[in-house]
């Protein structure tokens, strides 16, 4: 299975901004972005280079791919599919890639980061409507209920996550209830119930091209 192997707060610094891959150290002060907002490596410091208008597209497509964790042929996939629904493209492949089984199961505080949830998903501890599903990128619709299996729900790890997801509040378009470790997928956000440090325009003219 591919995989992205390269280390999360080197990918954090690459694009110039927190993509929340560690889980709480995103929220703490050791975060590398609050430490090194340059990008890593031996020329990253240099200041004055400006990107070209394609690497300005190039580099918020990576973002998103990095944020969502994400493969190139599956993001491809997502962008045509979210060309063929009816709106705006940008928007769409937004909502798609929010409602994936393990970006739900991120957002509803099941995994302290989406790789975590992913890793719920894959070992059989999240059920949708009643049933065990194992795999991450299984598309939800609004009205889906996700929950954790018991062994899943009385894990030290997912406990924390749990509470710390409680703590800073949920997303209007979910339902949660944190103590029961069981969440509704209401609605497909809306674009501005999302970061607005997302740029999905660029994405969406990079594909064009």
């Amino acid at each position: 299975m591919a995989r992205n192997l390269d280390a999360k707060c080197r990918q954090c610094r690459r694009e110039g901004d927190k993509l929340f891959l560690k889980a709480e150290k995103c929220f703490t002060d050791k975060c590398s972005i609050e430490r090194r907002s340059y990008a890593p490596g031996q020329h990253g410091q240099k200041s004055g280079q400006r990107l070209s208008g394609y690497g300005q597209q190039l580099r918020e497509k990576q973002k998103l791919r990095r944020i969502y964790g994400v493969l190139e042929r599956q993001f491809r996939k997502t962008f045509a599919e979210a060309e063929r629904k009816k709106g705006r493209t940008g928007e769409n492949l937004l909502q798609l890639l929010e409602a994936r089984l393990d970006s739900i199961a991120y957002r509803m505080g099941f995994g302290g980061s989406r790789a975590e949830a992913r890793q719920l998903v894959r070992h059989n501890g999240v059920l949708v409507n009643g049933k065990r599903v194992n795999i991450p990128s299984y598309s939800l619709r609004p009205g889906d209920v996700i929950q954790l299996t018991e062994t899943a729900r009385v894990q030290l790890r997912t406990k924390a996550a749990l509470e710390a997801a409680d703590s800073r509040g949920f997303p209007e378009w979910l339902e949660v209830n944190a103590k029961e470790g069981r969440g509704v997928f209401k609605a497909f956000p809306v674009r501005q119930e999302l970061p607005a440090s997302l740029n999905e325009g660029l994405v969406v003219e990079l594909y064009s091209r």
